[in-house]
């Protein structure tokens, strides 16, 4: 593959190269060269400050409050967001957690009355090569209506790409001799191919953006759209995007992050898992801080998380932009006679209730099968397309209320799911997969962020369990990992495997497990489980032996 000066590409992943050469033509590679040398020093900066930043949290031992410097922002009624195209203004079900590469559930997800698909790089999927390339080049396929047996996309549900976080690199893709920015990369291969033909479909283009942590962050996305918008004759407004509040500190600017992007906004998102472990990521130092047992003590009803969705809900709606909630994890048993199926969707849809009362336009779930049901749950409890009216002037949110960390403590129930959950993460990370099945629910990298934060935490404090029992330390979860690895080994393979590769399975588990460990047990806390993981050695040399998306090591039953 030719590529510009300055410019490397990795050759294509086995199996891909047809999709490769669609991807990589010259032009497609010059656009992706200027885009990433016009923002790269950019992209540097916003990780920089997010190190300044928490360093000097760190040392102050402050903590965040709602900015000085843009108080006029927050107190101007004036502005509002441009209002969003005509299939954007209903969003009551977009499906979560829904990695492209993964083609037959794509397909399916294409087939639904869905409102919209967030098409995921990020928080469910696992972004080898091989995944990526393929991921993107179905989301080509489905724009210009090369699937089989799926609507035009002038009818599908509205694909809501979801690049990723601006703390992963593309390890396949150097550019002036650094490797590329993860978001851009998808971003910009993504805008490429499938822009136009989105927009003249007025099906988009539109994006979910994950884990920005203040309005410096989305004012760069603001000009990389106005960039890209540009070189690809495209109007001013044209792209629209979702932000995903998956931070603390981006609490406290929702009404600035908002102001950054209002050519380009499609509102906010909240959601529970990764905002909670973000707690932890900015002041798990710190005692008061202590985030208790989330089996037990975290939900949506709790204070800090309650006051967080009703300042996005008003803040967005103040805006006249659109206020989307969390992804619904459950997934419904087959037997829809099943006391299990209607225990699990009466618990969906006391929770999704929950967030259409305080006001919510919208939220995702996982299961395909609950799209109807919580599609007829929003018709029976709203009016109209979006619950835009509900401005919530009963709402006073402080800053108290958003650092309010709910009581209670640790189970060793809690403490050996939590290790559950992020051995069976890493593992999948290893086999290329980036979300998997356990205990009647998907998991993903925000359960895995929460679960691996609080076991740290939970150590750095020596925190006792409820019981009076035990102290969680380096000894305790050491035991507990190993009594988890003895009992996941007897779960699965469930099915006869060759010896050669049972062994491999069994190796891989055992990895999983050590780097689990090394997070959990460092002194200094590792910022993201995504990041620690691209950078590991075990991941990239897996991806090297020709590691694909959902063909190998973890088995797609729901254990």
């Amino acid at each position: 593959m030719s590529c510009p000066v300055a410019m490397e590409l990795s050759p294509p992943p086995l199996g891909l190269e047809e999709e490769y050469r669609t991807l990589f033509p010259t032009e497609s590679l010059l656009f992706l060269h200027e885009l990433l040398s016009t923002f790269d020093k950019e992209v540097d900066e916003v990780l920089q400050k997010r190190v300044h930043r928490k360093a000097h949290l760190d040392i102050s031992g402050d903590s965040p409050d709602f900015l000085d410097t843009t108080s006029h922002i927050r107190r101007d009624p004036a502005w509002k967001v441009m209002p969003v195209p005509l299939r954007l203004q209903r969003r009551y079900v977009d499906v979560g957690d829904l990695a492209p590469c993964d083609t037959q559930r794509f397909i399916k997800a294409l087939q639904t009355s869905a409102q919209g698909l967030q098409v995921d790089f990020d928080d469910g999927n696992c972004p080898t090569f091989f995944n990526q390339i393929r991921g993107i080049h179905n989301v080509y396929k489905a724009v210009h209506n090369q699937l089989s047996d799926t609507p035009h996309i002038s009818q599908a549900p509205v694909l809501m790409l979801r690049p990723r976080a601006w703390n992963m690199v593309e390890h396949n893709m150097m550019v002036e001799g650094k490797e590329a920015p993860g978001p851009l990369f998808d971003f910009g291969l993504l805008m490429f191919h499938c822009g136009k033909t989105l927009f003249e479909n007025k099906s988009g283009p539109f994006f979910y953006l994950s884990k920005v942590e203040s309005f410096m962050e989305a004012r760069l996305w603001n000009k990389i759209f106005v960039w890209t918008q540009d070189k690809l004759g495209l109007p001013l407004g044209s792209i629209k995007a979702t932000v995903l509040i998956e931070n603390v500190l981006a609490a406290f600017e929702m009404e600035e992050i908002l102001y950054e992007l209002r050519d380009h906004s499609a509102g906010l998102n909240c959601g529970i898992w990764d905002y909670s472990a973000s707690f932890v990521n900015k002041f798990g130092q710190r005692k008061n801080f202590l985030l208790p047992d989330r089996s037990k003590y975290v939900n949506m009803e709790k204070r800090f998380l309650q006051s967080y969705m009703d300042l996005l809900v008003q803040t967005c709606h103040r805006r006249g932009a659109l206020a989307t909630g969390g992804m619904a994890a459950l997934l419904l048993p087959q037997d829809p006679l099943s006391i299990s199926h209607q225990r699990v969707l009466a618990t969906v849809t006391r929770l999704k209730l929950l967030e259409i009362k305080a006001g919510v336009d919208g939220f995702m779930v996982y299961d395909l099968s609950l799209i109807e049901p919580m599609q007829k749950l929003f018709e029976l409890h709203t009016e109209g397309d979006n619950q835009l009216q509900q401005l919530r002037h009963d709402v006073t949110v402080t800053p108290e209320d958003l650092l309010s960390m709910p009581s209670g403590g640790v189970t060793l129930y809690g403490l050996k799911y939590n290790i559950e959950v992020s051995v069976l993460f890493i593992n999948a990370w290893l086999s290329g997969i980036g979300h998997f099945f356990y205990r009647g629910q998907v998991e993903d990298s925000a359960t895995a962020e929460i679960s691996r934060s609080q076991v740290w935490q939970w150590i750095r404090h020596q925190t006792r369990l409820e019981d009076g029992s035990r102290v969680v330390n380096r000894r305790l979860v050491t035991d507990l990992t190993h009594e988890v690895l003895t009992e996941l080994s007897a779960l699965w393979p469930s099915v006869k495997e060759p010896p050669a590769r049972d062994l491999w399975v069994r190796q891989k588990l055992h990895t999983a497990a050590d780097i689990f460990l090394e997070v959990v047990l460092k002194r200094d806390f590792p910022e993201f489980i995504t990041s620690y993981l691209n950078q590991d050695h075990t991941f990239l040399s897996s991806q090297g032996s020709g590691c694909r998306a959902l063909d190998a090591g973890v088995p797609r039953q729901k254990l």
